[in-house]
């Protein structure tokens, strides 16, 4: 049943129990945890033995919010959270090579710089997420229809970059964060309705499938390439539909991962290498999905 359905209840909603929950009369007893309404006891929700819990409320509160938002599909984007804003890495680069020229002998100094003008460099890889952020976004959204909706892990870099290219044209863009050991930010141009915070990794990666119509991958670490693998191993075994998926940037992928070795050991087949195809621009990217029927 639709959340929205209207029905006659013949019981209370559970917010209007949790009202009548706190009309008792003070006592030793009614203060006593066990007491407690099951629902709002957050002692109780955190235990270990309620993981079952927790696992299905971060399945089922994104997938309500999203039915509510009228979200039909969504496009993904992954990549790496360290690929700067072009601006933002011009600044640190000058900033680096001034400093050289104070301290020419300095070898440390040496090679930060060397890191910046890579980090400069590959600045070009979040021009281009930007960019198909906008075509994806300013084709695919209507008053009451959002489709090809686009998607990250909510964080900075390519994430930030994707999510920045819907916000530019008034599009709504989600945004998936997941709680880590040190700080995690949503960045700022996820639509606040739609910026979800994620415990399980599980769930999370759920999430980004359940309305895929489309999967661009730019040049990421660990998480990137863990995310990637996944998706496409689900698509290999065919526990997914068929779904576009876009590797950006050819260069970075046949020096990272070496997909012909894996069919010359006999562990992938030459097939498996149509799963996915590489491009080099957002205009290409974006020809790819929107010509993709699935």
């Amino acid at each position: 049943m639709n959340s929205s359905s209207k029905v006659k209840r013949l019981y209370p909603t559970a917010s209007e129990g949790a009202k009548s929950s706190k009309l008792h009369v003070d006592s030793p007893q009614t203060r006593s945890p066990s007491y407690k309404l099951a629902f709002q006891d957050d002692e109780l929700l955190l235990r270990d033995e309620c993981r079952p819990v927790r696992l299905q409320l971060e399945l089922l509160k994104p997938e309500l919010i999203q039915l509510e938002q009228n979200i039909e599909s969504t496009i993904i984007i992954f990549g790496s959270s360290r690929i700067l804003d072009p601006e933002v890495a011009k600044t640190q680069f000058e900033s680096l090579r001034t400093e050289l020229r104070r301290e020419p002998d300095n070898p440390i100094l040496a090679g930060r710089l060397q890191r910046a003008r890579q980090a400069l460099a590959n600045t070009k890889y979040y021009t281009e997420a930007r960019k198909l952020a906008r075509f994806i976004s300013s084709e695919c959204q209507y008053a009451n229809k959002l489709t090809h909706v686009v998607i990250t892990g909510g964080g900075p870099g390519i994430m930030e970059a994707a999510n920045r290219g819907a916000h530019d044209v008034g599009a709504k863009t989600i945004g998936l964060n997941i709680v880590l050991p040190f700080e995690q930010a949503p960045n700022p141009y996820i639509t606040p309705e739609l910026s979800f915070q994620f415990h399980y990794f599980a769930i999370r990666k759920m999430h980004f499938l359940m309305r895929a119509k489309g999967l661009v991958v730019f040049p990421g670490g660990f998480g990137t390439l863990d995310e990637f693998f996944e998706i496409l191993t689900l698509v290999q075994t065919r526990k997914v539909q068929a779904i576009p998926i876009v590797l950006f940037g050819k260069g970075f992928w046949q020096r990272a991962i070496h997909f012909d070795v894996l069919v010359d050991e006999g562990t992938i087949s030459a097939r498996d290498l149509e799963l996915f195809q590489y491009v080099e621009t957002a205009e290409e990217a974006w020809e790819v999905i929107k010509n993709t029927k699935n």
